[in-house]
Order: structure tokens, then sequence, then C-alpha cells
């Protein structure tokens, strides 16, 4: 049985880059399901667990916390949808590498 709702869309790395690229133009942008490696664990399912790689203009000169904000607020309509959990690397142009 799923815990989400019958309306909820399946969370895919389309729709997490969807909602990134809309929210934080980004020059670079990588979506990961990491979901394999917490097979087993509470709150694991297929889609669940996420790394994001932004490298985006917006990040500069915002803090690491203020960087995650960013990615959060840009994700809000999506992680109710089944993102248990979420790594973030998140770079300002000059600071790729």
């Amino acid at each position: 049985m799923s815990a989400l709702p019958p309306s909820a869309q399946a969370v895919t790395p389309a729709l997490i880059e969807s909602a990134l690229r809309a929210a934080l133009n980004p020059v670079a942008l990588e979506v990961i399901d990491e979901s394999h490696h917490h097979a087993g664990h509470a709150g694991a399912g297929e889609g669940s667990h996420w790394r994001v790689r932004v490298v985006a203009g917006c990040m500069a000169g915002q803090s690491r916390v203020g960087r995650h904000r960013l990615v959060y607020d840009a994700l809000r309509s999506v992680i109710p949808q089944g993102i248990h959990a979420l790594a973030i690397e998140a770079r300002a142009p000059d600071e790729a590498g």
C-alpha cells in the first residue's frame, strides 16, 4: 500500500529537475536517486532518497543554510509527494570545480 495520496505524482528525477530549473536557473544540475542505498531502512522506497548537485548564480553570497533554503523552497511542492531524504550540494558558478 502506498503512503502517497492517490492524486500524488511519483517523485522522479525529471520532476525534481524541472522544479529546480524553474526556480534556480542553474548552469549545472545533477539529480541522483540514492534510494537503492537505503533498502530496508525506515522511509526507504523507490524515489525516496535523493542527492542534488546544483550550480547557480543565485547561490553566490548565500551561506550554506541559505543555499539549502533555496533548494527546499524550489522543491516545496515536490517534497510531500514522497521525498524522504535529500542531500544537497549547492555552489555558485565561481566555486564549481
